[in-house]
């Protein structure tokens, strides 16, 4: 099982950049940068809750689980 952050699907869908979104919730670009690439090997639940409050989205859309 792998898990997946699908933020950037999810800013491209509603024409938000990276740099919009880290300004609207005040933390640095690169943080989105790093969490919008298959990098990512872990992430502080308050920023799955900010990102979720600011795009006004569920958990579960913002994290999916995909078959290997």
């Amino acid at each position: 099982m792998k898990i997946r952050i699908r933020l950037r699907e999810i800013l491209a869908e509603r024409n938000i950049s990276q740099r919009e979104l880290a300004r609207m919730m005040g933390i640095r670009h690169p943080t989105i940068n790093h969490l919008c690439s298959d990098q990512v090997d872990r992430i502080y639940i308050r920023t799955l809750e900010q990102i979720c409050e600011t795009l006004n989205v569920k958990l579960h859309e913002l994290i999916v689980e995909e078959q290997e």
